[in-house]
């Protein structure tokens, strides 16, 4: 399998449980909400989307790919990669966890929540859109871009067959930002389930 990747890069991890852990970003081009052109955007099923996912390399084959990800490892102890886009699961599959796996990586995933996410993988972060199918309903966090027009936190709370450990709400960015951030602080507050996920990246002007 061919693999089309935005960019691949060494950071630290700003969102959710993970926050504050080195990592290695591989971003993959191509989602299934998004064209990721501006044009295309008042239409998308995901309209809020601030990342630049379009074009980048290519790569022929796993081996390929995952060793391109262990050159930008830089530091010592565990690795940990984490597969993002666009929509990873479009593209990650099982030769790829397994050769990230012999390069010694942990993976995880940031995943739309729209395609079933393969075996092997080490740590499962879903972060569901409005108007968009949840088909996995399991794993590690489950991150939510917040406020959503048309998706309600306890409805999808009490969903049949949700297993997450940590829930999280995060204030969705753009021009309203500190007014979302108040909606979200004051959600958790109100519901101690979930919990408030900042883009701390950002807040410290890194990748």
């Amino acid at each position: 399998m061919t693999y089309a990747v935005k960019e691949i890069f060494y950071t630290l991890q700003g969102e959710g449980a993970n926050t504050g852990r080195a990592a290695v970003f591989l971003r993959f081009a191509g989602c299934n909400l998004w064209s990721g052109r501006e044009e295309d955007r008042s239409t998308a099923v995901c309209q809020f989307c601030d990342t630049d996912f379009v074009g980048g390399s290519k790569f022929a084959n796993a081996e390929q790919l995952a060793a391109a990800v262990a050159v930008e490892w830089l530091g010592a102890g565990d690795r940990f990669v984490v597969c993002t886009g666009g929509e990873p699961l479009l593209q990650l599959d099982r030769p790829l966890i397994d050769r990230l796996h012999e390069q010694g990586f942990e993976i995880a995933v940031e995943t739309n929540g729209t395609i079933e996410a393969p075996a092997g993988l080490d740590w499962i972060c879903v972060s569901p859109k409005a108007n968009a199918p949840l088909v996995q309903t399991h794993g590690d966090e489950l991150k939510v871009v917040y406020p959503q027009e048309g998706l309600d936190l306890e409805t999808l709370e009490n969903l049949q067959n949700l297993a997450f450990t940590y829930f999280f709400v995060q204030p969705m960015d753009g021009p309203d930002l500190d007014r979302n951030a108040e909606l979200a602080a004051a959600y958790c507050l109100e519901h101690p389930r979930w919990r408030l996920s900042l883009q701390t990246h950002k807040l410290l002007g890194i990748r």
